[in-house]
């Protein structure tokens, strides 16, 4: 009885290692709402053309800046951006689209894009 026990925790072992192997790319994916969650204080930052919650949007572009550490998940996080963007309607407000644009330098953060509707994200 003994052997078939031993045979079983061997199985279920393997089998483990082998979704922690298999499965770290789904857990390091970034998603439209880790974006949103993490600029969600930028809302109010931009609408009230940077007068308000400049700090907790800060925090939470450094937050994202560092979650998206991979070429993958930075092309994921700009094109989440620039849906927002356009959702916002940012685009047809020059002092939102200059607050916007600006982010990365006020919050004192270096991203590998421009935030902007124009940017191709792809490169």
């Amino acid at each position: 009885m003994a052997a078939p026990n031993l045979s079983l925790k061997l199985v279920c072992v393997v089998a483990m290692l082998c979704m922690l192997i298999v499965y770290p790319r789904a857990a390091n994916a970034l998603s439209c709402g880790d974006v949103q969650s993490n600029l969600f204080p930028c809302l109010e930052y931009l609408k009230s053309s940077g007068e308000d919650n400049k700090d907790e949007c800060c925090g939470g572009v450094r937050s994202l800046n560092n979650i998206a550490r991979t070429p993958t998940a930075r092309r994921d996080a700009c094109n989440c951006i620039k849906r927002e963007l356009s959702r916002l309607g940012v685009a047809d407000d020059s002092t939102k689209t200059k607050l916007a644009q600006a982010l990365p330098k006020t919050c004192n953060v270096n991203i590998p894009y421009k935030i902007s509707l124009d940017t191709d994200c792809s490169k």
